[in-house]
């Protein structure tokens, strides 16, 4: 890449890339942070729309590949948005001045999956939430290598074996009320307890009636 090929492209005068960048590397970085914030803006509002309820496993694993990978299909550009995920991880791996952007737009992705999660009512860590993405990364990268890609299918498989145990359902709290139809066990040692006989309304009556 070089000024001259990103400012044609842009159609734009050479000189506004050599004004606006310090350096190559600088326009290269300012344009992958820019990538994606756009993602993360996508993401933030597809989360927005997200009710908070209980989700069972089916449900949680279908939105968490709705914002990590989208739908298997012929959308190109949505395809080129996913490949181009992965393409900042690893151009991040060999340009050192990119790997602080990628860290701060992973720490964000990490932080709009949790509150995904969350309103699914799952409990969240961050050891296995980045345990998670780590998967879901591993099987899209594996199924893009395919000769028939569909890294949404080939995702989803591996999460649902994972999803309630990496993140799982929040512990259902027992409401006041229903405590108190439970009977309690009595202390070892002591007696159960023995229920009163109390006589029936009818019965009262006819002992009234006998005297």
């Amino acid at each position: 890449m070089r000024h001259r090929s990103v400012a044609t492209r842009a159609d734009l005068p050479l000189a506004s890339t050599t004004y606006y960048f310090e350096s190559l590397e600088d326009l290269i970085a300012r344009a992958v942070e820019f990538s994606g914030n756009a993602e993360l803006e996508a993401m933030r509002r597809r989360i927005g729309d997200v009710p908070h309820r209980r989700r069972g496993t089916d449900a949680t694993v279908d939105l968490v590949l709705d914002l990590l990978v989208g739908t298997d299909g012929p959308d190109q550009a949505a395809r080129g948005r996913l490949i181009a995920r992965y393409e900042r991880s690893v151009a991040s791996a060999r340009h050192p001045e990119l790997r602080d952007v990628q860290l701060r737009l992973r720490a964000q992705l990490e932080e709009l999956l949790a509150e995904a999660l969350r309103r699914s009512d799952r409990v969240v860590r961050a050891e296995q939430l980045r345990r998670l993405v780590a998967m879901v990364d591993g099987a899209v990268v594996a199924a893009l290598t395919e000769l028939d890609p569909q890294p949404r299918r080939t995702a989803r498989g591996a999460l649902l074996e994972l999803i309630d145990v990496i993140a799982p359902p929040a512990p259902q709290h027992i409401p006041p009320h229903s405590m108190a139809a439970h009977t309690i066990p009595p202390h070892p040692g002591q007696p159960h307890p023995v229920p009163q006989h109390r006589p029936e309304p009818q019965q009262l009556d006819r002992h009234r009636s006998l005297d």
